[in-house]
């Protein structure tokens, strides 16, 4: 019997053939995901985060993070991410921010299946995330939208949430860089049939939005209490973007995996844990408690929610999944052996 083995290597390109663009579907993926999250079928092990090096002065640090998983349901995955965020390369080596490779192992023998590119599902399965907050915690007749970042996650994430909020028509973005929001209004307007204005401030944005998206590397507070109109859903997506008094005084608060949030220390929620400024009894829902009906999303019209999540490797273990059906059944990818007789037995 051949003992040979094979691994699927996909680029970025071969990801997109596959299906990597589709939002509607990883919506839907991650809708599942969620649903698994709160049966419990999952097992999400901590992250581990690798950082070396001393950030300059109001800046980010670079750090790789590994995010392993495995995933139950339809799904039956088993697989990590690695993930390394630069903050310094789009300015400084006109690179991406963010690269990642996603790496898929079989279930029965461990085998590595796959490994793929995992910059753009990276992308997709964050904004896909904020796609699922929004048709369980947004008001279903929103139309305007407020974005504060015009990077890639921004993009997906209004991406996401026009799939589950088609009736979003208008709105504005700011970014600390006036050029990249003016880009951004011209790709998204066309792409995305939605009419996007430039903004003076973040404040403009935040006082005119039903669905608020933050999504940028800022160190300090961009979101002040009192900016959010009733009825808001706010996707508060990186990190200390809003002032603690904006949680403390809205109606839930809501995050993918709490201890998850607790254990990255990110996020503003997560600081005011760790400043005794939040409780763990203060925490509405994980998102996966609401998709199973254990407990209501909104319940009116004049809640403000804040949905916090910090990304979980399960997300992009179920995009993947899919990424690599997809591709074993339309031919795409390269065959690479990993070995032909194994010499260490």
């Amino acid at each position: 019997m051949s003992k040979k083995v094979e691994v699927l290597w996909l680029s970025q390109e071969e990801v997109i053939a596959a299906g990597g663009l589709d939002m509607a579907a990883a919506v839907a993926d991650l809708e599942e995901v969620f649903r698994l999250h709160g049966l419990g079928e999952y097992v999400l092990p901590e992250k581990i985060v690798l950082d070396w090096q001393e950030a300059p002065p109001g800046e980010l640090h670079n750090h790789i993070n590994i995010m392993p998983g495995y995933l139950g349901g339809r799904f039956d995955v088993v697989g990590l991410k690695d993930i390394a965020s630069f903050p310094r390369n789009p300015y400084h080596h006109d690179l991406p921010r963010a690269s990642a490779l996603l790496v898929l192992h079989d279930t029965e023998t461990g085998l590595p299946q796959t490994v793929m590119d995992g910059s753009l599902i990276s992308a997709m399965r964050t904004g896909a995330a904020s796609g699922v907050g929004a048709r369980y915690l947004a008001r279903e007749d929103v139309t305007r939208v407020g974005l504060i970042g015009a990077g890639v996650q921004c993009r997906t994430q209004l991406m996401a949430v026009k799939v589950v909020r088609p009736g979003i028509r208008e709105g504005l973005i700011f970014d600390i860089r006036r050029e990249r929001a003016e880009a951004f209004v011209e790709e998204m307007n066309a792409l995305l049939d939605v009419k996007l204005r430039v903004a003076d401030s973040a404040e403009a944005v935040v006082r005119q939005a039903e669905v608020l998206i933050t999504a940028t590397t800022t160190t300090s507070p961009i979101v002040k209490h009192g900016w959010l109109a009733p009825g808001a859903f706010y996707a508060h997506v990186s990190g200390y973007e809003a002032e603690y008094d904006v949680l403390n005084r809205t109606d839930k608060v809501v995050v993918d995996d709490w201890n998850t949030v607790k254990h990255r220390m990110y996020s503003t929620v997560a600081l005011m844990w760790r400043d005794d400024a939040f409780a763990d009894e203060d925490l509405y829902a994980e998102l996966g408690e609401i998709v199973v009906g254990h407990k209501p999303g909104r319940e009116n019209d004049q809640e403000i929610i804040v949905f916090s999540p910090i990304g979980m490797g399960l997300h992009d273990l179920a995009v993947a999944q899919r990424i690599y059906q997809n591709a074993l059944s339309e031919g795409l990818g390269q065959t690479v052996t990993l070995w032909e007789e194994p010499q260490w037995m």
